[in-house]
């Protein structure tokens, strides 16, 4: 017997395919603000390395994209590695180093800035 497309086993697969694709989008987000950051702050906040991070968020997304599916482990490997990373690793690097948006003192009139 094969998964069927009635309607039950249809949407139940079409929420999987759903939840994937989320969770790559998740990890690609992490991946990317992972190469933003500067290699010293991960230094400067006691992290692993920034080849490190790269390393485990660019193959979870590389391989959800390919062969993802919502109960292999490498997915959920993947996906625990990016919680992490925008959990723990990501507020400790923009403490170190904000982003350079916010320029403080370039632009400030005498009530704030302008």
């Amino acid at each position: 017997m094969g998964t069927g497309n009635g309607l039950i086993t249809g949407t139940f697969f079409s929420v999987f395919k759903v939840i994937l694709l989320a969770l790559l989008i998740f990890e690609i987000f992490a991946f990317v603000d992972a190469v933003i950051r500067p290699a010293s702050a991960y230094e400067a906040a006691g992290k692993l390395i920034k080849v490190v991070w790269l390393l485990f968020l660019g193959i979870a997304a590389f391989y959800d994209f390919l062969w993802g599916g919502v109960t292999s482990i490498l997915t959920i490997l993947g996906t625990v590695a990016a919680i992490v990373y925008v959990v723990d690793v990501r507020p400790a690097l923009r403490q170190i180093s904000p982003r350079r948006g916010n320029k403080t003192g370039s632009q400030n009139g005498p009530y704030g800035p302008w």
